[in-house]
Parts: structure tokens; C-alpha cells; sequence
């Protein structure tokens, strides 16, 4: 099972499928080109979310559970405590995770017959229609180890332990345990003017490596400066000068030496280790003495609050700097992180930025996943290990591994997650994220690839986060900078660049540092660490790896290693001279783009035609470049930049060129024609809302999905312009398959309209649009289909035998769609709601994978536009549609050619969109047989082009045209600019959102109408449109509106008393019971009077016991 798995819904039955040309029913989607190919290599527009997840499946899954370790079992007591016997303890450990491919019972109706298999292969198109989980085995081997300790000698004199303690394995259990399943590297600099305390964290993934250096405030009154150094490891905090001697430092010439900063000509530095010093001497006496700095920092650590159990050398080697071998190499390492922080304090070194790209990652669907897991086998071993306890006292036998391993922990778990959205924080381990997981929207085939490109910034909060929402300069190239959301997400959902893409896990860390070595590095000595001068310190995702005298010579090879594909592309080399560093990253999560290699050009003449992307890359001509590396690159932005390049003064030596710079923007920025020309508003409008909300044709597949809501345009057209990312999204993986049909995937949904810039009778003010009627009628229609589901159908007397409407069946408002029941016989059945309708056009009964049976019926619906749709083109202008007008009655050209759209001309001015004008030109052109073809954003031809094309062509240069009045034929005086449009009929239509009421359904405490539109509720009347009544002096209207049609009611007034008077049954003369008005103050009923009040008023007035005098009068 791999990612293509969860795409197979929108592709082929299975990757090796054939396909039939005389099918009648396509199982094949090609709308959507998720990759373009089934290599991992290969790189598509979603191929990082892919090959994130195959590598969770290949390799993060085993990580994971490779990180528990072995699992030691104490007894559930204390052994000490009672001296009789020896105790059984255990040992478990996770070996190799093997996961199946998804299956499903066929049942035992069907698996009883002859050659039938019990267990089908299950794929994500199945489980969409069957409303199953796709989910897969997970197999596990583990070795739980059962033993007994026994003291057998004391050996004090010899080891200086005093007791020896002898294993002895009692038995061994070898199993297969079954189970369902469904930041940046290691080191940054933090400052703030607020804030007093700098500090330098060394952060590995493991916590428990992760070691912080504080600049802190000191307490106590010390000599010298204000500030002191302080180091975090493992469990506590700890003096820097005492882990530096724990380190084997012999003395403080020494350290000041590792720390290599000049103490004598800046009096800043002196003051910070002066303070240091004289710290620990007064709470550590006698620390430089040889054993006593790790005693005094064994007594912090088991003053914590989680003491350790190993010595403190277990802890330095295991956890301090795992990567570094000795001591020394630590205390240097150690040292460089004092000398970085000392740097940044003084203004020498840069502090980091969060929102810097250099140092964020992106986590992706397999990181996410594997933190999710982890955490849920965390909590299944803890369960486990609580049961194998109570197994180890004497009297009991330890059970195979089945009976304490509760696999439902990690399956609820990740059902869990994905079903409530609720993930695990990165680092807190009581909290948990929201947002991480959300439905993939399909109206068409650009939303579904955006929402798939998308990242997200997690903040604590959505309000004003600083400078998160802004555009950094690290952000050039590799997300877009006009795909983000308005309102309170704005800045902090973006959407990759056209070329953007993010890094994956690469394997094989030693090989990597093998090609290091042969480029120059030097490994790691005793030695080296205290003669660095004149060297360069090499590292790898942060971990100091080795050193090299020439860093420049060290930095070509690598790089050009790189291009010969001698180490893995997405590699990023970055050299800092000035502080004498060379920095490699190889870890995942990193937004790269690739970029010509401008010493490389000159082999695209051997290539001989073959232009692919991937021989671009084999052949060092296109390499990846990350936010870092970027830096060290002088990058031009286009091919023309680099002829001029002598030109400039000073001349430019250009290393690297951009492709072009509409891939700049993102995905549906791209495909925008001349969005350079509108406002950047707009332009957003368009590329975050507009393009995802147009109806297109999404799937080429319907018959056999069952969507809740789809949206589909009968005739989908492709626009007259062209762009360069429409030209450049590649081939279909299926294209061989297809005869006829285009091979690019089209992410365009509309029709282009003729369009007319004029007024008509007053209809299309304030953004709407006046549409030709006969235009609409040949072809733009829309299909609305919409599902219903239920389980437990049960027969109902207005629908067929089986519970089910007919194929073809017309179904209004109230119909039945699914007859339901419940166990107690009362009906249940699924109706359609107010406003729903439409035509049934498929039925599916079937079970899931539960066993319970459920049905689908789907209704189709043929929508033409009509009043109240709302359209839009792609420069963000939309309007709904304001009348319809017969073609007899628009106007006409000499050539009666008729417009099928007429928009307002005040439409343009104030949202400076000319881009829609020029497209309307240049379309014109297009049609006419024009050379001019393309709409590139930033390389768009000039407004004299366009207009000249149009001369050439025998029309008028600005695109006006002379036009007839089609109800009086007289000649319209001014010329009216008219051309081809791209427009998109949006998801919002009128039919969906009417809202029409007279009576109907009420709450049964309040009495006022419900609010749902669905339930046929009300319309709700608040307070802004009270004081529009009141403004207009419409009283009449303002009562009728509050209380007539809302919760009218009555009740009695007592006019001697002025008190309410409530409704009894009471005792009159003669011994007669009768139900009326009665004052309990005056005892009367003679002067009652019943008045009109809203419900609402006195349920309020009854609810809280407040009696109110009335004042009436009969009128």
C-alpha cells in the first residue's frame, strides 16, 4: 500500500489496470494528475504529500516503533521488600512491521462458494461507495523475554560492586501481534529587546538531547558584569563552567580558549565570564578538582523532579551531543554554541527569525502520522506493560503477547484523530492541534490540487500574531504571495509556489558523509578540536560532522557532486564565510524551487529534443535550491537578464536564472491572463475564492460516486489565452490511453463569453450582469447531484417494495427519498427538505464494513442559470445575475454577432482590473487568427501589441464596436468596447439559498419560527432592520413584521388592578366548574380585558417572576 492508493478514486481501478475503449462505464478519472508517474522520484504537483506518506509506510512506521526500545518489566512490587524467592521480571521489544494491503470480508454467504475468497483486496474507490474504512493490518514481531535475577557473589574487592547479579531466562516468546491502522534541525538563536534572557538550543528531534544556553540575570551580587551563562541539559539547569570541567576541560585557560573569543580587547565578554566564573566557585567549591564537577552535577540532577537512574557518564554519552564521539569534541561543540550566543549578544551574529523559511519545516502527512502513531503506542504500552505485571508474581504463568497488547488502542486512536481533527502537539504533550486534518474539496480539479499544496501556520491564536501574516523575503519563490485567504487566516494559509516543493527524508547518512570526505572534509579528532583555526566547521542538519580547510573548494565539489547525481538533489549546501561555516541540510520538511544553472545551459544541445524535467535534473541543468543556499546565488530573472548582464554597471555574474517569473505565483495565480495588470485584491479574490468555487467538470467518473453535493458544467471550454503554467502542467499519466483528447490536465472551468462593456435598461447595476437568454439555453447548464444516506431501511407504502424511489422517479419538496424505521416500528423515513428536488438517478444498496446495511440514492438536478447566480470572471469580478434578456432585444453588431454577457462599465474603474479589458482584446485577436497567444503574468505583451493586432485585423484598434439597438434597430452613437471572456458560473446559486416563508414550523418553547432554512424556518428580522422601519416611519409594518407572522398571542389584563389574570378552573354558585379569566387580587372577573403581547415577552416575564402594572384602554 502506498500513496497512489488514496488517489486511486480518481484514477484507474489499480496502477497496472488495462484500460478497454469499449467500456461503457469509465472507472478511470484523469482530471487530476497527481504525479504523473509511479515513481517516487518523479515530481508532480502534490508528489511531496505522496512520497511523505510512502515513506511512513515503507520506513516511518518501523521507525516508530524501532524508538520504544526495549521495554523492561519490574514486578508489580518491590522484590526487595520481601526476601523470600526470586522475582520474575520481562523484556519486550518491537522487531519487524510488516503492514498488508487493505482487504475486505466478502461475508460468509458469498466465501462458502466454490472457488470464492474470503478476503478481497480493497481499494479507496470501494470503501468511498461502501462507506468503509480503509484501513490496513499492521503485523508486528516482538520478543518478550521472561527471566529471573538471583544475587550469586559479591565481588567488591575486584570490580567494586558488590553484588553480581545472574540472569536466568525462564522462556521466550516469539509472536506476531495484529493490530488495524488507519522543526527545523538542531539549533537557533533567540533575542528580544523585551526580554532580558538570550538564548542558543541545540533541538533535535528526541527531547532528551535537546540542550539550551541562557545568558540570565544574575542573582546574587557578583563582580564584573550583570549577566551569567547557564546550561539546560536532560533534567535541570546547570552552570556552564561546571559541565565544561564535567567534560574533562582541565582549566579555564582552556575553556576560554575552546570558546575562541578575545576576553582581553572586549571588556562585554569579560563581564559575561567573569560572572560565570565566580558563580560556580561560590555555589561549587572545589569543582576543578578531578571527579567533583560530576558530583556536584549528579546532586542537581537528583534534586529534580524526575531523577535519573543512570550515571552521569551514561547520560553525557547518550544524550549530550549523541553524535559526537569523545569528550572533548562535546566541550567544543559546547563552546561553539557559547561563542554563537556571546556573537549574537554583541551584535556580531544574526539572531534567528521564525518566520525565516530557513528555519521552518513543513510537516507533511508521514512526519504527522508517525508523531500520532508514536503516541498511541506509547499509551498501548503503558497499558500492556500494567497487564504483563500482574502475570509475574509466582503463582501465575505469563500469556502469549495477545493478551495484554491492545491493538484498539492505536486503531481508535488515529480514527479518532482523523475523525475529530484533533492532533497531537509537536511538543506539549496535554495539548493538541486543530486544523491539521480537513476535508479535500472537489468542485473541481484546481480546488482539489490547491487544497493538497496548501501549508499552514499553527499559532496560538488568530488575532494579531506580529509579523507571521507578512511576506518575508525568504518566502521569493517558493509560496505564493497572493494565495491566501481573507479575513482572520489571512498570512497564515498559504499556498505553495507553482515550482515550490518540499524535501523528503533521505536514507543512507553514512553514505552521504562518504562523499563528504572525497570532497575534502576531514573527520573528527581530539586533536581538531583544539586546533580549528583556519578551518571551517562542517555540519549536517545541524550535528558538527567534521571540518575543512578550504571551504570554497569543499562547497564546488559537493555542489557539483550534486548535479552529477552523485548525492541526492534536494541536498542544500550553504557557505558562511564570515563565520567560517559550511551548512548542509538533508532533512525533511524544506520548501526547495528549482533554478537554471546558468554554467550548465549550454548542454541543453545534447539533450536532443528531450526536454523533460527530469533529464533537466540528471543533467546538472536544473538543480534545487533551498531558502538558505539561496543566498549564496545570483539569480536572474529571466533568460533575457542574462544578455544584458555585461551591460550593468557593475557588471553581473549571474549563477543561477529563474524559469520564469509567473512561476513565481501560485497555481491558480498562474493560470490568471495579465494578473500583473490588476489589483493585487483582486487577483486574490480570484486565485483563493473565485477559481475553487467555479463549477468544472471534477471527475470523469460520476456514475460510480456518490458524493454528497457535486456540481458538474454540461460544456466545459478551455479560454482562447494560454499562459505559461497552463502550458507547462505537464502530460497525463494516462495520455496514451486517451485517443483524441488533450493530453494536459485542464484546470480551467468556464466558458468564454462574449462579453459587452455597456448599460442595459438599468439591469446590471452594481456588479450585475444582463445574459443573453438564447445563449444560456445552448449550452450553459449545470448538473446538481446530491446524496442521501441512511441505514436500517425498512418498506414504505409510498415507495416500491424495496424502500427505494425508481430509477428516474421526479421528487419534489416532502417526497420520501429512503424509507427508514425504527426497532419500535415508528417511521423514520429520510424526506426532502424545503427547496430540495430533482430526479433520482442511481440507487446503491450494500453493507459496510461492520456488517450494517445502508442505501444511497442520488438526485439529479439540470440548473440553467437564473436570477440571483453568481458569476465571475478571473480578475476577481463577480456579479449575480441581474435579468435575462431575449436575443431580439440586445444589440447587435454589423456582423450580428449579439453578446452574451453585458456588464457595466463603472465595474472596471474603481477595482483596477484593466487585465479583464486587455483579455476581452487580446481573445479578440485570438479568435481572428492572431499570433499573439499568450497571457504570461509579468511577460505580457503591451497594450500597443494587442491594440496593433487588432488593426492588422481590419478592426478598431481599442476594440470598440459599432452596435444596432436591437428593440428599435436605431444606430447606438458610441462605439462599445466588445470581446471573448473568460467567465465561471460560481457554486452560489439562488435555488440553494432562497429563503421564503408565509407560516410553518415554530419552537415549541418560544413559539417563534425556527431558523433553519432547511426546516422551513423564518426569516430573521433583527435589529438593524427594526431601525430601518422606524427610519422609514413604517409603524404599521414594523408591528405586523415583530408580531403577527412571529409568536402572536393573547393574555388578560385586570383593569382595577392592572395585573396579569391568569386562565383556572374554579367553583361558581350552584356548585358548576367553569375555565376562564380570573383576578386572584380583586376576585373579580368583571373588568378583565384581553390584549395582544408577543409569546416571547411573556414566557420572559413568567420565567423570571416579575409582575408589571399595564396600563390598557378599549379600543
Amino acid at each position: 500500500m502506498d500513496g497512489w492508493d488514496f488517489t486511486e478514486e480518481t484514477g484507474p481501478s489499480s496502477i497496472n489496470e488495462k484500460f478497454s475503449n469499449g467500456s461503457t462505464r469509465m472507472e478511470f478519472d484523469d482530471e487530476v494528475d497527481f504525479g504523473y508517474s509511479d515513481s517516487e522520484d518523479e515530481f508532480g504537483l502534490i508528489s511531496h504529500q505522496i512520497n511523505s506518506y510512502n515513506d511512513f509506510v515503507k520506513h516511518g512506521i518501523q521507525r516508530v516503533f524501532d524508538s520504544v526500545g526495549e521495554i523492561m518489566i519490574e514486578p508489580g512490587y518491590d522484590p526487595t521488600k520481601r526476601g523470600d524467592g526470586e522475582w520474575k521480571r520481562a523484556t519486550l521489544k518491537f522487531g519487524k512491521v510488516t503492514l498488508d494491503h487493505p482487504t475486505f470480508w466478502t461475508g460468509e454467504k458469498f466465501s462458502s462458494t466454490d472457488g470464492a475468497k474470503e478476503f478481497l483486496e480493497l481499494l479507496p474507490r470501494h470503501a468511498h461507495l461502501q462507506n468503509m474504512t480503509y484501513s490496513s493490518r499492521i503485523k508486528v514481531e516482538t520478543h518478550l523475554q521472561v527471566y529471573t535475577e538471583s544475587p550469586s557473589r559479591s565481588d567488591k574487592f575486584k570490580t567494586g560492586v558488590d553484588i553480581v547479579v545472574e540472569k536466568t531466562i525462564l522462556n521466550i516468546r516469539l509472536k506476531l501481534t495484529l493490530g488495524d491502522f488507519l522543526s527545523w534541525s538542531k539549533y537557533a538563536l533567540k533575542g528580544c529587546s523585551k526580554d532580558p534572557i538570550w538564548t542558543i538550543a541545540y533541538r533535535p528531534v528526541s527531547k532528551r538531547t535537546r540542550v539550551y544556553i541562557k545568558l540570565v540575570p544574575k542573582v546574587e551580587h557578583l563582580k564584573a558584569g550583570d549577566k551569567i551563562l547557564t546550561v539546560y541539559f536532560y533534567v535541570t539547569e546547570i552552570p556552564i563552567w561546571l559541565l565544561f570541567f564535567a567534560l574533562g576541560v582541565p582549566n579555564d585557560r582552556e575553556v576560554v580558549k575552546l570558546i575562541g573569543l578575545d576576553t582581553e580587547e572586549n571588556s562585554t565578554i569579560a563581564n559575561i565570564l567573569m560572572p560565570s566564573i565566580h558563580n560556580a566557585d561560590k555555589k561549587f567549591e572545589g569543582f576543578r578538582k578531578a571527579g567533583n564537577a560530576v558530583g556536584h552535577i549528579m546532586k542537581l540532577m537528583q534534586g529534580s523532579k524526575f531523577p535519573p537512574t543512570e550515571s552521569l557518564e551514561a547520560l553525557i554519552h547518550t544524550y549530550l551531543f549523541p553524535n559526537l564521539r569523545s569528550r572533548l569534541q562535546k566541550a567544543s561543540f559546547l563552546a561553539y554554541m557559547v561563542k554563537c550566543l556571546l556573537d549574537a549578544y554583541r551584535g556580531r551574529r544574526k539572531v534567528d527569525n521564525r518566520d525565516d523559511f530557513r528555519n521552518k519545516r513543513v510537516e507533511l502527512a508521514g512526519e504527522l502520522l508517525e508523531r500520532e502513531l508514536a503516541v498511541h503506542i506509547k499509551h498501548a504500552e503503558r497499558r500492556m506493560v500494567k497487564a504483563i505485571q500482574r502475570d509475574l508474581y509466582k503463582d501465575r504463568e505469563v500469556q502469549s503477547i495477545d493478551h495484554y497488547l491492545d491493538a484498539s488502542i492505536i486503531t481508535n486512536g488515529l480514527s479518532r484523530a482523523f475523525s475529530t481533527g484533533a492532533w497531537v502537539h509537536p511538543y506539549k504533550r496535554m495539548e493538541r492541534l486543530s486544523g491539521v486534518v480537513a476535508n479535500l474539496r472537489r468542485t473541481n480539479s484546481l480546488q482539489a490540487v490547491c487544497d493538497m499544496r496548501r501549508i499552514r501556520q499553527q499559532v496560538s491564536y488568530t488575532g494579531r500574531v506580529g509579523d507571521a501574516r507578512y511576506p518575508h523575503p525568504s518566502h521569493w519563490g517558493k509560496v505564493c504571495f497572493l494565495s491566501t485567504p481573507d479575513g482572520e487566516n489571512c498570512g497564515l494559509v498559504k499556498n505553495l509556489a507553482s515550482l515550490g516543493l518540499v524535501s523528503n527524508n533521505m536514507l543512507g547518512r553514512e553514505r552521504i558523509l562518504k562523499k563528504f570526505l572525497e570532497c575534502g572534509m576531514e573527520n573528527l579528532v581530539d586533536d581538531d578540536c583544539c586546533l580549528l583555526s583556519g578551518r571551517h566547521k562542517v555540519f549536517l542538519d545541524g550535528d558538527w560532522v567534521g571540518v575543512c580547510k578550504d571551504s570554497s573548494s569543499f562547497v564546488a565539489k559537493l555542489r557539483h557532486k550534486r548535479r552529477k547525481m552523485e548525492v541526492p538533489q534536494q541536498i542544500e549546501i550553504k557557505r558562511d564565510k564570515h563565520q567560517h561555516e559550511v551548512r548542509i541540510f538533508a532533512d525533511a520538511g524544506r520548501i526547495l524551487r528549482p533554478l537554471f544553472v546558468v554554467q550548465n545551459l549550454k548542454k541543453i544541445k545534447d539533450l536532443k529534443g528531450d526536454f523533460l524535467f527530469q533529464s533537466l535534473l540528471d543533467n546538472g541543468i536544473v538543480e534545487f535550491i533551498g531558502p538558505e543556499e539561496e543566498e549564496d546565488c545570483q539569480t536572474a530573472w529571466g533568460i533575457d537578464y542574462m544578455f544584458t548582464a555585461e551591460l550593468d554597471n557593475p557588471p553581473v555574474k549571474y549563477t543561477h536564472c529563474e524559469f520564469d517569473s509567473s512561476f513565481l505565483l501560485g497555481l491558480s495565480c498562474g493560470i490568471v491572463p495579465f494578473a500583473n495588470h490588476d489589483h493585487a485584491r483582486r487577483v486574490l479574490y480570484q486565485s483563493a475564492k473565485h477559481s475553487q468555487q467555479a463549477i468544472g467538470y471534477s471527475t470523469t467518473n460520476p456514475n460510480i460516486r456518490v458524493d454528497t453535493n457535486s456540481h458538474q458544467l454540461y460544456y466545459p471550454q478551455r479560454p482562447l489565452f494560454r499562459t505559461m503554467l497552463s502550458d507547462c502542467l505537464g502530460k497525463s499519466r494516462y495520455s496514451e490511453h486517451h485517443k483524441g483528447m488533450m493530453p494536459q490536465p485542464d484546470f480551467f472551468n468556464g466558458q468564454s463569453a462574449i462579453v459587452a462593456v455597456n448599460v442595459h435598461l438599468g439591469y446590471n447595476q452594481e456588479d450585475s450582469l444582463v445574459m443573453n437568454r438564447a445563449s444560456l439555453e445552448r449550452g450553459v447548464r449545470t448538473e446538481h447531484v446530491r446524496s442521501y444516506k441512511a441505514e436500517q431501511v425498512g418498506r414504505v407504502d409510498s415507495l416500491d417494495d424495496d424502500s427505494f424511489p425508481f430509477i428516474g422517479a421526479n421528487l419534489q419538496t416532502g417526497d420520501i427519498v429512503i424509507g427508514k424505521y425504527a426497532a419500535s416500528g415508528v417511521d423514520h423515513s429520510i424526506k426532502l427538505k424545503h427547496t430540495e428536488r430533482g430526479m433520482v438517478q442511481k440507487v446503491v444498496l450494500s453493507a459496510n464494513d461492520e456488517g450494517k446495511n445502508f442505501a444511497v440514492v442520488s438526485l439529479r438536478q439540470v440548473r440553467s442559470p437564473c436570477l440571483g447566480d453568481k458569476f465571475s470572471s478571473m480578475h476577481g469580478q463577480k456579479g449575480v445575475l441581474g435579468f435575462l434578456e431575449s436575443q431580439e432585444n440586445f444589440p447587435f453588431t454589423v456582423q450580428g454577432i449579439v453578446p452574451d454577457i453585458v456588464i457595466n462599465p463603472h465595474a472596471f474603474p474603481s477595482r483596477q482590473m484593466p487585465g479583464q479589458l486587455l483579455e476581452a482584446a487580446l481573445g479578440k485577436g485570438i479568435a481572428l487568427g492572431g499570433g499573439l497567444k499568450y497571457a504570461t503574468p509579468f511577460s505580457t505583451p503591451s497594450v500597443e501589441d494587442i491594440t496593433s493586432q487588432l488593426h492588422r485585423l481590419g478592426y478598431s484598434r481599442w476594440g470598440g464596436e459599432r452596435m444596432y439597438d436591437g428593440r428599435t434597430g436605431e444606430k447606438v452613437e458610441t462605439l462599445i468596447f466588445m470581446g471573448p471572456t473568460f467567465y465561471q458560473r460560481l457554486t452560489h446559486m439562488a435555488e440553494d439559498k432562497v429563503k421564503f416563508r408565509n407560516t410553518g414550523p415554530v419552537h415549541p418553547l418560544t413559539r417563534q419560527p425556527v431558523a433553519d432554512r432547511k426546516r422551513f424556518g423564518g426569516i430573521k428580522f433583527g435589529e438593524m432592520e427594526r431601525d430601518c422601519l422606524i427610519a422609514h416611519g413604517a409603524a404599521a409594518n414594523l408591528h405586523e413584521r415583530l408580531f403577527t407572522p412571529s409568536d402572536s398571542s393573547q393574555m388578560h389584563i385586570c383593569r382595577k388592578c392592572k395585573n396579569v389574570v391568569g386562565v383556572i378552573q374554579r367553583t361558581v354558585v350552584g356548585g358548576r366548574r367553569v375555565r376562564g379569566p380570573y383576578c386572584r387580587f380583586c376576585e373579580a372577573v368583571e373588568d378583565v380585558v384581553r390584549v395582544n403581547v408577543p409569546y416571547g415577552a411573556k414566557l420572559e416575564l413568567f420565567s423570571m417572576g416579575i409582575s408589571l402594572k399595564f396600563e390598557t384602554e378599549l379600543c
